[in-house]
């Protein structure tokens, strides 16, 4: 009977301790955090249900446990631990604890990923699609033909990156005008114009803004980058009001647009001035790199994170999971958002006070949400016209990167009730 219960005894241990789940720690154990987030998706496109572990060693994955599973986090070189049902049962314990700032989110679906980017080649890089293709997360490529088409219907996220709404061509045309991507582009844009019975570009691109707001609305996820963050918000505000000069559309601006710019139609900013002249290299007041200059050097320039309650906050929480507070920061078109420009009611994630420059907002739109993040290139400080694109094998541990992924993975979360 002895050895019964000491047989009993073993087989009860043996299982308590089999592997039943893989936890992908995000903390500085991780070997290749951008790489993680891209096994996870791929495990939610097999249906399979994955928890996002919320400011548990950087906002760890727990996956369920199999043989392909564990061997495909062999092959793309992430770090991952195997653990018991015991162990899956302490990790739940301690995030369960009321007064601590974690909390357990289920993953559920794998997100249709669609990228706003034009058919001709553009002289740099997008950090989005260099940071999907690294991480294995598929995505499909629209333009103006497919969002006028309606087909944004077909995905749930939608990114935007160093883009023009307003139709200046990004303003490039002081250093530019002549260079043959800055050609192409203007008559493919005029090409795009005239098949869709638009007399100008300008009037193009607010239609597609219109197209993207309804897109929001209807519960779609959009994030943006570097320039098209302001010129969206610019483009909705100025919606019937010329504010293009004639080298961009043949004829000159309307001289009272200051007057008309309808600031409620913004997701984000209020109460900026436009900035028309074609020869400089900036859409308004919302950006604030010529300010900046002297004030700050590159091994300084750095933004921090807010720090949301996880079983409270979870959507800011879920966004600025991360193994850092502190973020390098980065130039772009658009590098940062003056504080003062801001909404009232939208969400600062990231900023850097003492410049009163906000880096990272968020905000719900209808029954969607948007994000915008400022910069170009999280890895490469000032990245020029024509630079060639970042090796993400160098950077695999990118705190920037990481809420770039954060954001893919937001609308794979199961909604849950805010709690009182």
């Amino acid at each position: 009977m002895k050895k019964f219960f000491l047989f009993l005894f073993f087989i009860a241990l043996v299982l308590s301790s089999k592997a039943t789940s893989i936890l992908i720690p995000m903390d500085e154990a991780q070997k290749d955090h951008l790489k993680s987030y891209g096994i996870t998706y791929w495990i939610l496109q097999k249906d399979l249900e994955v928890e996002w572990l919320l400011n548990y060693r950087g906002g760890s994955f727990l996956l369920p446990f199999s043989n392909d599973i564990e061997k495909e986090c062999m092959i793309r070189g992430i770090t991952f631990e195997k653990i018991s049902d015991s162990r899956v049962f302490d990790i739940h314990s301690q995030i369960a604890q009321p007064e601590v700032n974690m909390e357990t989110v289920k993953l559920q679906k794998a997100p249709k990923i669609a990228v706003y980017s034009p058919k001709t080649k553009q002289p740099w890089d997008d950090a989005v699609t260099m940071v999907l293709t690294y991480a294995e997360i598929p995505y499909t490529v629209v333009f103006d033909d497919e969002v006028l088409n309606s087909d944004l219907a077909k995905y749930d996220w939608l990114h935007l990156h160093h883009e023009d709404f307003t139709g200046q061509y990004g303003k490039f045309y002081g250093t530019y005008r002549n260079a043959p991507w800055y050609i192409a582009e203007v008559k493919e844009a005029e090409a795009t114009a005239a098949k869709h019975g638009f007399s100008k570009v300008s009037l193009l691109k607010l239609a597609v803004a219109k197209k993207i707001r309804e897109f929001v609305s209807g519960g779609g996820y959009l994030f943006a980058m570097c320039s098209a963050t302001d010129s969206y918000d610019i483009a909705l505000a100025a919606d019937g009001v010329d504010i293009c000069e004639s080298v961009f559309d043949g004829d000159g601006s309307d001289p009272n647009s200051a007057q008309k710019i309808n600031y409620d139609n913004c997701f984000s900013f209020k109460d900026f001035k436009l900035i028309k002249e074609p020869m400089v290299y900036e859409f308004s007041t919302i950006d604030v790199p010529a300010e900046r200059a002297g004030q700050v050097r590159e091994e300084n320039d750095v933004f921090g994170l807010f720090d949301f309650s996880a079983k409270y906050d979870v959507v800011p929480a879920m966004l600025c999971q991360d193994h850092t507070r502190v973020i390098k920061a980065f130039y772009g078109q658009t590098t940062a958002f003056r504080t003062n420009l801001i909404k009232t009611g939208v969400l600062v994630m990231g900023e850097n006070k003492a410049l009163g420059e906000a880096r990272y907002l968020h905000g719900d739109f209808g029954k969607g949400t948007w994000t915008f993040f400022s910069g170009h290139d999280p890895e490469d400080y000032q990245h020029q016209v024509g630079e060639p694109p970042t090796d993400l094998k160098l950077y695999p541990n990118s705190p920037g990167y990481r809420l770039i992924l954060n954001n893919v993975l937001f609308p794979s979360a199961k909604k849950k009730k805010q709690k009182t």
